[in-house]
Order: C-alpha cells, then sequence, then structure tokens
C-alpha cells in the first residue's frame, strides 16, 4: 500500500505497535507521533500528535534524503510494522518496529521499549534521525547525555537509553548519513544493553513474531473476514495493560469528537463498560488469556469497593482518583485543543457498571477452560455487586454516555442492573443455591416488568417505543443492546417498534448516531461507530441481513489502512475523529463479523 510523502497537519492514519506494557504510533512516514512511559496514561514522550505545529518535537523519525513515497504493513498477524521509504532516485529503506514480547526465564518478558531495524533495501540510501523525546506534557525537549553506542534521554524521574550500532554522533547532530547495512536501536531503560546488539535485536524479533502468531493461532476466527478480525483482535490486546489485567478505553488523549467540537476527552484509563465489551467480543474468539487478566483486575477493583459504590473507571493500576486537567504546552490534534489529562467521569454515578463486572465474570464459574475457576467466595463478592445493582436500578445516574450536567434513571443502566440480577440467578443455580437462584431471579423479574412500565411509551403501536430514560420520551442507540443483553427477543413487537423509531431518529444513511438531542457541549456532530455496529447487528436479528452485511462492508472501508477505527466518524465526509484505536469500534468489527459470516461448514 503505497502512499505519496505529506506535510500536512496530523491525521489518523497510523499504526499501534506494542508489547501490552509500552505502546506507540506510528504515522505514514515512519514517525513515532505518540507514546506514553512507563505506561499508556503516562507521560507522552512521543507526543507530535498533539504538538501542534511542532511536529519536529516529541517525535522518532528516520527522514530519507529524496523521501517521495512510503508503504506500510504488518507483518503477518502480529503488531510488528515494516515502513518502506523510497526516494526520488530509487535509493529505499524498510523500518521494522516492535516491541519486544515473548517469555523469558519463566515470566513475559515486555520491557518498556521499541526497536527499531533499519534496512537498506535500494541504491544508496541517506537517512537522517530525528529523536526528541519530551518531558511533562509536552513542557520541554529532555536532555540527554551520552556514551559511545548510547544516549540517555531524561524524561523525567527516570531515564530512557538508546542503544544503537550507528554513529552516535550523527544522531545527536541530526546529521544526515548514508546508510549501508541493517541498523539497530533499541530505546528502553536506562541500563547497559547486554550481548550483541545486532544479534540480540534480530533474536528479539523473531521471539515477538512467533508468540504473536501463535497467539493468534489460537482465535476461533469466522469464516469470512478473518483478515479484519485478526487485526482487531491484536490491538484490543495491546489495549490491556497486562501488569494488572485493565483494559484502556484507547490508546490516545483528546483526539476531539469533530473538529473543534472540545469533546476532547482522556480515554487511556479502564472504563468499566469498555473492558467488558472487549473480553465480551475476545471471548467469542477464545482469547481468555484476555479474560484472565482483566478478571484479576475487577476483582482488585471489588475488593478496594468493599461492597460500595464502584467508579465507571479507574487507572490501569486501579487508583480511583482521576483528577482532569490540562496540558497547557500541547496544542491539541491540529491545534484542537484543550489537552485533557485525567477524567472526571470517574467522579460520576453510572449504574450500568454493575451489570457490566457481573456478566463477564459469570464466565468464570461455567467455563472448564479457564485455570482459575470462580467458587463460592467469588459468588459472595459478586453477590456484593448484585446488591449495589437491586438497590440502584432505578436511582438517577449521568448514563454510558456521561452526561456532566443531568441525571436520570436511564433505561440502559436499569436494563443492566436487570441482567446483573438475572445471571446472578444463573450462577446461584449452578451452584445449587436454590434460596438464592429464587431471589435474583425475583429481582431480575421485578426490574424487567419496571423498564417495560416506565420506559416505554405509547400503546404497543405505531409510535410506541422503549425510551432512553424512564422521566422521557427521547431515543438512544444503547436501546439497541436491549436484544444483545436478552432482555426482549428482537421479534417481540415492543421492539420491532423501537427499532424503527430507532432508525427515523438516529439513522444518518449508513451510520448512527448514539442520540441527536443537545448535551453539555451541544448537538452531536459526528456518528458514534459502536452505535452503527449495534445497527447492523439488530439489522441481522431482524431478518434484514442483507442490509447488515452492505452497512458492514461500507463500515469497514472507513478503516485506516492499519485495518483500525476511531470512535467517531463525520457521517458526510467519512473521515475518522475521537481517540485512537478506540476498544468500542473494535468490538464491533469482530462481533459483526461472528453474526453475518458464512459458517465454516459451507467450506467443509
Amino acid at each position: 500500500m503505497v502512499q505519496a510523502v505529506s506535510t500536512h497537519d496530523s491525521s489518523l492514519e497510523l499504526w499501534p505497535i506494542g508489547n501490552c506494557q509500552m505502546s506507540a504510533l506510528v504515522d505514514e512516514r515512519a514517525g513515532i507521533v505518540w507514546g506514553c512511559i512507563p505506561r499508556v496514561d503516562g507521560d507522552p514522550v512521543f507526543c507530535s500528535l498533539l504538538n501542534g505545529e511542532k511536529q519536529d518535537e516529541g517525535v522518532w523519525r528516520f527522514e530519507l534524503e529524496g523521501q517521495v513515497s512510503s508503504s506500510q504493513e504488518y507483518i503477518r498477524n502480529t503488531p510488528n510494522l515494516v515502513t518502506r521509504l523510497t526516494a526520488e532516485d530509487g535509493s529505499a529503506v524498510e523500518i521494522l518496529d516492535f516491541c519486544p514480547r515473548y517469555e523469558r526465564s519463566g515470566r513475559m518478558y515486555r520491557p518498556v521499549a521499541v526497536v527499531r531495524i533499519v534496512r537498506p533495501i535500494a541504491g544508496s540510501p541517506r537517512i537522517r534521525v530525528r529523536l526528541k523525546p519530551m518531558r511533562d506534557y509536552g513542557a520541554e525537549v529532555a536532555g540527554r547525555t551520552n556514551g559511545t553506542n548510547h544516549i540517555r534521554y531524561l524524561v523525567g524521574r527516570q531515564a530512557l537509553r538508546l542503544s544503537t550500532d550507528a554513529p552516535v554522533g550523527y544522531i545527536l547532530e541530526e546529521r544526515t548519513f548514508r546508510i549501508e547495512d541493517d541498523t539497530h536501536f533499541f530505546l528502553g531503560p536506562d541500563e547497559p544493553f547486554v550481548g550483541n546488539l545486532r544479534e540480540e535485536v534480530r533474536r528479539m524479533e523473531q521471539l515477538t513474531r512467533k508468540y504473536w502468531q501463535h497467539w493468534v493461532r489460537g482465535l476461533a476466527t469466522p469464516l469470512e473476514w478473518q483478515d479484519e478480525v485478526i487485526r482487531c483482535a491484536i490491538t484490543l490486546k495491546l489495549c490491556q495493560h497486562e501488569e494488572t489485567g485493565a483494559i484502556v478505553a484507547a490508546l490516545t488523549t483528546s483526539i476531539p469528537e469533530a473538529p473543534g467540537s472540545e469533546r476532547n476527552w482522556d480515554y487511556r484509563y479502564c472504563w468499566i463498560r469498555d473492558s467488558y465489551y472487549t473480553v465480551q467480543a475476545l471471548n467469542r474468539l477464545g482469547a481468555l488469556d484476555v479474560l484472565e487478566k482483566y478478571l484479576g483486575y475487577l476483582r482488585n477493583i471489588i475488593d478496594q469497593a468493599k461492597g460500595g459504590h464502584i467508579q465507571p473507571l479507574y487507572s490501569v493500576m486501579g487508583v480511583a482518583e482521576l483528577e482532569e486537567g490540562f496540558a497547557e504546552n500541547l496544542a491539541g490534534y491540529r491545534g484542537m485543543g484543550p489537552v485533557r489529562v485525567g477524567n472526571e467521569a470517574y467522579k460520576q454515578i453510572q449504574h450500568d457498571c454493575y451489570g457490566q463486572i457481573v456478566l463477564p465474570t459469570v464466565q468464570g464459574f461455567f467455563d472448564k477452560r479457564l485455570l482459575r475457576l470462580a467458587d463460592e467466595t467469588d459468588f459472595a463478592s459478586l453477590e456484593e455487586v448484585g446488591e449495589m445493582a437491586w438497590n440502584m436500578y432505578d436511582q438517577p445516574d449521568a448514563g454510558l454516555w456521561e452526561f456532566r450536567t443531568r441525571q436520570e434513571v436511564h433505561t440502559y443502566s436499569a436494563v443492566m442492573s436487570w441482567a446483573a440480577c438475572d445471571r446472578l440467578a444463573n450462577v446461584a443455580g449452578f451452584l445449587g443455591k436454590t434460596d438464592r437462584q429464587q431471589l435474583w431471579q425475583g429481582r431480575a423479574d421485578t426490574i424487567k416488568q419496571r423498564v417495560l412500565a416506565d420506559a416505554w411509551t405509547g400503546n404497543g403501536g405505531d409510535g410506541g417505543h422503549f425510551t432512553a430514560s424512564f422521566e422521557s420520551d427521547y431515543l438512544d442507540a444503547s436501546l439497541l443492546q436491549l436484544i444483545e443483553l436478552r432482555f426482549i427477543d428482537p421479534q417481540d413487537p415492543k421492539f420491532v417498534s423501537t427499532f424503527e423509531q430507532l432508525e427515523k431518529a438516529l439513522r444518518r444513511g449508513e451510520h448512527m448516531l448514539r442520540y441527536a438531542a443537545e448535551d453539555d457541549f451541544g448537538k452531536p456532530e459526528t456518528a458514534f461507530n459502536i452505535c452503527t455496529f449495534w445497527l447492523i447487528e439488530a439489522l441481522a436479528l431482524s431478518d434484514r441481513k442483507d442490509e447488515a452485511r452492505h452497512l458492514f462492508q461500507a463500515m469497514l472501508r472507513h478503516r485506516t489502512k492499519s485495518g483500525l477505527l476511531s470512535e467517531d466518524l463525520d457521517f458526510e465526509s467519512g473521515e475518522l475523529w475521537g481517540n485512537f484505536p478506540q476498544t468500542y469500534s473494535l468490538v464491533g468489527i469482530i462481533n459483526c463479523a461472528g453474526l453475518l459470516s458464512k459458517s465454516w461448514n459451507t467450506v467443509r
């Protein structure tokens, strides 16, 4: 896939690399333009993505003299990226980027490190290495010291060390030089590189490639759209901070949902809701390792709550306080600030999170493949979460769209509370606890009757529909989830009528709004990608499968060249907006592919 060289503003044509500890985004010219240390929610030492006109600061780029084009692709079934840069005289280099990940000494080796290998492949290429990490959210370029074969970058309370067999003086002075042999760069912890750099780096790449290809080999992919599903699955795994099991909503902060909208949020945290959808999608592919790690994270969150309120989101380390501030030294994506650090949503009341803890956790009681099966102690802890769902299902909250200035009894939150009670009844029955089964089933039935009474408008005929909240008659796209949660059958007249009204109110051609009413920042200007995938699922389950396949194919055409999606999409121009890569959107691709694909039996 070849692109002409561009000098325009930042775009979301980005290629994630990572190892479930370190992650980075590489642009079309092989520049690392986003990467945080020591974790995804840390200081962005590579921040040129949000650095406005200062594109030469907060970046690591190999500039080919006379460059006219570039092409990129991942090594098959890995996040290891190859970028080819070609000059006007025909000379060319390939840059292989990856973050090491493989088993070593009985543990997973996943350092806070990026490896880059530059290979001359045609002519006599000359390159300049531009490596300028920053510190304190773009406040200043990192200081540096150097030795014979390394450079230390002082990026805060810690340092990064670049070990290389390239001439260190050329890198320090940013001089152009001819590259005549494979040249290796290891940017990682500030400690001497042990062993022969060339041999060790190549071994790291081979072992990392082998790890990912074996991981993909264990996925239960659908027959159709396998490449698309595999790329999404790998990227979702990269969004897990494996040390704790947390799953972040996206790798970035403050990419606007729409141009100049100031809907710029920091998504580098673990939302209970987003994580639920992520593990649900990966479970359908059989990627149980992500679920197992996440369940460990959830158990710590439940313990920390001590039977009380559970927040909508936490840091990847389980920290509860995520005070929201501004990175004043970063201009923002295409200069569209503000750049936010932290997220005030942690203070919000969102009652759907109780269901989103129960639903993935109950798998631990039934799935014999898991290394650690849930037991009665886990059930007791989960019942505490269920008690909160039961007590709060009819209380106002900010809802899944996280309204900052109003609260209502949101239907989605109530239905999630119903799901928590319903699934707890299933577990109690499995454990032989008949009295607890009856209790939780009775509570589930009570919530369901309340939703059917208070979240319905009309008499079931033309115009009747479920409402977004008990107090209103407006619609939002989360009502499409009533069938996914098994709250109602897709052929039920109430859902059929609701679906009809949802399409009239929120569908914009091939795309879906989350809601159309004004919120804290005015009317939404872009479609919410996961809602479009919910629309596709509802179409497929409503005997409109041909239309669903058409819309799914249309959504796939909006992916970046790396095969991914952000959170939002301009339904008129087709341009992607919002944080990237967005786990919600990748979940949509996986779920719809599984629902719409032809059966493997058709080729047997």
